[in-house]
């Protein structure tokens, strides 16, 4: 029984600890999102939308992408979608400080851990 408890707490803990797939700074672990996110921002960007449920469609993130504000907001809702999504720890500060400081590394980062789980894509809002 204490073997099985421990394994127990293992598993709870894996999944309320759980990060990003990849790092911040994991931009090359994918080399095919990262020249895309940064050859065409839009298309990650309106990819992450869909997925995260934020957007109805591909092309109406990808159009939002290119409007002031709204973009930044938009984003800060997709990467709190797909933080919701998988447990990931963060904040809404924390968000706003990977996108406004590490803007295409935190776009590349989202776009990977969409990528991961291709099948498993939220309902659209």
């Amino acid at each position: 029984n204490y073997n099985e408890y421990k394994s127990y707490l293992r598993e709870v803990t894996q999944v309320i600890m759980a990060s990003w797939n990849h790092s911040l700074m994991g931009c090359f672990d994918d080399c095919g999102i990262c020249c895309i996110s940064f050859l065409v921002p839009c298309v990650s960007f309106g990819k992450n939308a869909e997925f995260s449920g934020v957007c109805s469609s591909c092309l109406v993130g990808a159009c939002c992408f290119f409007v002031p504000l709204v973009n930044l907001i938009l984003w800060m809702k997709i990467r709190g979608a797909i933080r919701d999504k998988y447990s990931i720890e963060g904040s809404v500060i924390g968000d706003l400080f990977a996108i406004c400081c590490c803007t295409f590394c935190a776009l590349v980062q989202e776009s990977q851990q969409c990528k991961a789980a291709p099948g498993d894509a939220m309902q659209r809002a």
